[in-house]
Parts: C-alpha cells; structure tokens; sequence
C-alpha cells in the first residue's frame, strides 16, 4: 500500500504539456510551461498517433526553453510536438524481490521473468550521501576471495576502491570473480556502456547461478542514449542504498565510472557547457563526486556498501583526468598492467602500484611483517629487472637481490588465480608466509 500511495502522490493532478520547438543533435528545446519544470523532471514526446511516447529528461534552461534529452531516439518527432510533464522527480521503488534480476535504467526487468514487485519505500535516483558527521567508520576486513588484493591491498566493509586498467587487461573477469567470492550479503552490479554482447557472457558464464542470486544486475549496453547510460549509474546506487538502510553489508561494483563520466560529457556539450580537461565539462568532475560518495559506510545502525568502481584508463595513462579525479574521491585503488597480462598472469594486478588507505590498520599485526617482507623482494626485483635479464648482474653481489631473485616466481604463482577459484584471507597470510619461509607474529 506505501508504494501504491507513493506512486498516486507522484501524479500529477492534471496534464501540464509544452510542444516541442527545436531538436539539435540529441536536445530538444521545449516551449510552454517551464516554470513546471525542474532539472530532473521527466518528460514525454508525442512522436505520432501509432508511436509509442518517447521518456525524456530536463537537464537544462536556455531563455524561455527547457532543454530535454531523450532515453530512446528521436525518430517521428517534429515541431509542435506534444512534451508532457510526468514526474517531478526520478524515483524508483525496489525491493527484496529484485534480487536475482536484470533491470535496464528504468528499472523494468529485460531478463524474460515476468515483472518486477515495488518496494514500499521510494528512492531517489539522485539521493545525497549520508552526512559525513553521522556516519559509521568501516568494519572489518572484507574476504575477496582473490588472493593478490586479500593479501596486498586488503579492504574493509564499505572501503571504496578503484580498478583502474586500459581495455582488454581483464577488468571483466576480476570483477566477476569478486562477484561471486565477495563474503557479503547483497551485490548490486552496474554495467554502464557495456558491450551487448558480453552481457549474457557475464551473467551465465562468469557470474553464475550461485552468483545471481544474490544480485541485481543494472544494464546500460554502449548503444543506448547517454541519458540510460547515465542514470544506469544512478540506479545501482540507490538499490544498493535500498539493500544497505534494511542492514545488509552490500558490494556494488560498476563496470566503468569512465563510461559514467563519458555520458555527462556529452551531455554537458550538449546544453553549452565550456570543454575543459580532455573535452570533459565542469558538472563531470562535479557530479563525479557526489555518485561515489553514496557507496560506504551508512549511518549506525545500518549496513554498509563496499564499492568496487573499474575506471578504463585512455591508451594506459593512468594520469588522464577521470582516472586522477576517481583515485582522488577513493579509498583506494587496484592498478592492472597489460605488461602482467601479455607474460600470462592474471589477474593482471600490480601489487606495488596498488594501495589500500585502510592498510596496514585493517590487516592482523602478526602478518605485517610477512607483507613488508614480499613488498619489499618484489620492489628489488623490478629495481634490477633490466640488469637481471641482461645478465649484467652477477649473483653473490647483494644478498638481498639474491632473495628477491629466488623468490619472484614463487610470488608470482601465489599471485596468479584462476576465475574459478578462492582464497580466503586467513589462508592467503599462511600461503604467502610459508612461500617467504616466515613463521607470523
């Protein structure tokens, strides 16, 4: 009934309509009423008599214009269009059901199963972060099951980390991985601008039955507008919050914040905004932000949302602006390396490059010893790596790059996993303690 009273609360009393009286591009200039509108309200096209209507969103005013963008294309709409107001604000109503099911940024399941049940409370798309002052610290250390992060870059329940890798280093995988050994109770998976194709790839082959179960999987494809693209982000956040305020210790992962910041720059082109940093506007690195600091910890009492953001890294620069404004807002970030994965390892993770800001607080003191002894044979090593392969270095000469020598295979077998395979924290300690001939404490 709450959500029923909800949705009739969100009508409005009587049909309020503008016309259509210019489209640029992907803009539509809307004529008429806009002291209805607001920036967020959406919108609906008329596009003729046996079309269907086309949803829209106001992002913009220009003089005595709304300027709108639409969810679908434009096909069939000319001048004089009908625009009709329909909601004020982008709300959804999500609820313990939705669990096993792939929505689209609507909220309207594409997975073939039938509808999908409303929650009795409304979300926002667009909700504010807890405030800073009544917040939880992050709990415990989170098992990721993969044995390079579990070890070196340990995390805690509602850390946000970022994994930060050019395309075709195996993001996709990793974060399958996570997906299903992540000791948590609810994962909540955003694929903004993904590849159609690797959709049901993912789902079946990499995520599993097991996996789904507890998931609700958000899908944006590369070919849908930047409005879907953009709000897909926004919809995995506010389930994730949904599952989080009912207490639950909840792992969102959005596969790219990139793709993310990409729809805002062409939606901030769009209305006029000045390009800046690599044609990105001012509201991406503003809105940038204010997505990411919904993921963490909630206020006492509730769950958590630990997140695990992928950022796709332009031609491998790590230091291109969305990758350096991302690893600013994070806790964190998990660094892959496509020269890891060209000599066969995964997953491609470069342990030296990677920080956690939680370490060395989160992780057993007995252990620390263990893991500055590793990161401290693996930083010898890529110091000498050149006179080592050149043979310019002969053993006898330092004992400690003579440690570091015999040991580096070693660690790079501990470091390699397979997609169908876990390790948990406790056991990732003892492995790499027993490869370094080290007793803990």
């Amino acid at each position: 009934m709450k959500a029923l009273f909800a949705e009739i609360d969100s009508i409005l009393p009587e049909e309020i309509y503008g016309r259509v009286a210019a489209v640029q591009g992907l803009l539509v200039e809307v004529a008429g009423p806009v002291h209805e509108m607001s920036v967020g309200s959406l919108l609906e096209i008329e596009s003729g008599e046996n079309s269907p209507k086309i949803p829209a969103e106001v992002v913009g005013f220009r003089e005595d214009r709304a300027l709108c963008m639409p969810f679908s294309g434009l096909e069939g709409v000319r001048m004089g269009c009908k625009a009709i107001i329909k909601s004020r604000d982008s709300i959804i109503h999500p609820a313990q059901s939705w669990l096993g099911r792939v929505v689209n940024a609507m909220g309207q399941p594409i997975d073939g199963k039938g509808d999908l049940e409303n929650g009795g409370v409304p979300r926002k798309l667009r909700n504010a972060p807890p405030p800073a002052s009544e917040r939880a610290r992050v709990g415990p250390p989170l098992d990721l099951g993969v044995r390079a992060l579990n070890t070196f870059v340990t995390c805690c329940e509602g850390q946000r980390m970022g994994i930060f890798a050019g395309s075709g280093v195996g993001k996709s995988v990793l974060m399958s991985m996570l997906a299903r050994n992540t000791q948590c109770d609810v994962a909540v998976i955003g694929l903004i601008g993904e590849r159609g194709r690797e959709v049901q790839e993912f789902i079946e082959d990499d995520l599993g039955e097991s996996g789904l179960e507890r998931s609700v999987i958000v899908v944006a494809t590369s070919d849908e507008s930047v409005l879907m693209r953009r709000q897909a982000a926004y919809l995995t956040m506010s389930v994730a919050e949904h599952f989080r305020d009912l207490g639950k210790n909840v792992l969102c992962m959005m596969d790219s914040i990139t793709r993310f910041a990409m729809a805002q720059r062409e939606i901030g082109l769009s209305i006029g905004e000045p390009p800046t940093s690599k044609g990105y506007t001012p509201t991406v690195f503003t809105e940038l932000p204010r997505l990411l600091e919904r993921a963490g910890p909630g206020k006492a009492g509730t769950g958590s949302i630990t997140g695990l953001f992928t950022v796709l890294v332009e031609g491998d620069n790590h230091n291109e602006p969305v990758a350096d404004a991302v690893r600013g807002i994070l806790d964190g970030h998990i660094v892959m390396e496509r020269a890891i994965a060209e000599r066969g390892r995964y997953p491609a993770i470069n342990v030296l490059k990677s920080v956690s800001r939680t370490m060395p607080r989160c992780v057993p003191e007995e252990h620390l010893p263990v893991l500055r002894q590793a990161r401290r044979l693996l930083s010898t090593y890529t110091d000498m790596e050149e006179l080592i392969r050149l043979g310019a270095y002969r053993k006898g000469s330092d004992p400690i790059v003579d440690e570091a020598i015999s040991k580096f295979d070693p660690i790079e077998a501990f470091l390699d996993q397979r997609k169908d395979e876990a390790t948990s924290l406790e056991d990732g300690y003892s492995a790499l303690a027993n490869l370094l001939e080290m007793t803990p404490g």
